[in-house]
């Protein structure tokens, strides 16, 4: 009887010592539940496009939802702040644009460290924006809206997408190249900016063309140029700013970054993912048709990136004297 109870003890022990593992395993398998993409602007900007053409492609072989979460305000600091201060487990992830680096240079307390807070994912994607007039403004060429302005300083305006947003970089780019000053008006988002465009609340647009384009083909916006090198398959026929005004170049990327701290295993299997969704070939052909150039890059590279952004416009900013109020 003893021996019948030391077996029933001896195989209890077993069941608690070689059955916790698998148990153990299956709570830290990552992920587990949905994952929050934080895009840190209104809806219908780039970024939001973006992330909204990624998400599911990340979830078809994630294994989990990624849900796209707006929280825009303050240039994206609002959104990126939260991102930055959520628990680095993987569950919590940031998609941003320039501002993500511009915000830092502008603002006399950014509430964030673009180089210190997070850890970088992937720099998935990349688009020009063009300069669009509403059509009732007389100018045709690039050429044309350069003079106006010259002949008409002040006459004309453009709307911006937040301080330090990259309608706001790519447009004081313009002014600082042109010798102009078209001023700028603020709006709260690209998806605000651009219809304060079509409505011809503002003169100019410099819009991204993922979401900017259809209202070109709807005669809603006049293109007339495209701040790429390039041509862009969605505006043919619209010339390079560049051909006009030299040295006259803006690329907008669109990085994915998780909260400081995130273990390297995460980091890893989330780069792995996202990039495999931005490099499939049905999202590669559906960005192509947004202006959206699909990328993917290491974490590390990712991260030489963004000091190498933060770095190219601190010039910009200082001399068109970009500076939040």
């Amino acid at each position: 009887m003893v021996s019948a109870f030391r077996a029933v003890l001896a195989g209890a022990f077993a069941i608690v010592l070689f059955g916790a593992p698998p148990v153990l395993a299956q709570q830290a398998r990552y992920p587990d539940r949905p994952l929050r993409l934080v895009v840190p602007w209104p809806p219908g900007g780039t970024v939001d496009v973006t992330a909204r053409l990624t998400a599911p492609g990340v979830a078809a072989t994630i294994g989990q939802q990624v849900v796209v979460d707006n929280r825009g305000g303050a240039s994206g600091m609002i959104g990126a702040s939260a991102v930055a201060q959520s628990k680095p487990d993987g569950y919590t992830l940031l998609i941003n644009t320039i501002p993500h680096v511009t915000s830092m240079l502008m603002f006399s307390k950014p509430t964030y460290n673009a180089q210190n807070d997070f850890a970088y994912i992937s720099n998935i994607a990349a688009t020009p924006s063009f300069i669009s007039v509403h059509p009732s403004v007389p100018v045709r060429t690039v050429k044309e809206l350069i003079d106006l302005a010259r002949a008409r300083p002040g006459a004309l305006n453009y709307a911006g997408a937040g301080v330090g947003s990259n309608l706001h970089i790519s447009g004081e780019l313009f002014n600082l190249l042109a010798k102009i000053d078209m001023p700028v008006i603020q709006y709260k988002g690209g998806g605000p900016a651009l219809t304060a465009a079509i409505s011809g609340e503002v003169s100019v647009a410099f819009a991204g063309v993922a979401g900017g384009a259809a209202f070109v083909r709807a005669g809603r916006l006049r293109a007339l140029g495209v701040t790429s090198l390039k041509p862009v398959a969605a505006l043919p026929g619209v010339p390079s700013v560049a051909s006009v005004l030299p040295g006259y170049e803006f690329t907008a990327w669109f990085v994915v970054a998780a909260p400081r701290g995130t273990p390297p295993d995460i980091l890893g299997v989330l780069n792995q993912h996202f990039n495999q969704a931005i490099r499939s070939r049905e999202l590669v052909s559906r960005l192509e048709q947004e202006g959206i150039e699909a990328l993917g890059t290491t974490p590390e590279e990712a991260t030489t990136h963004i000091a190498a952004e933060l770095k190219k416009y601190e010039r910009l900013v200082r001399e068109r004297k970009m500076q939040a109020n």
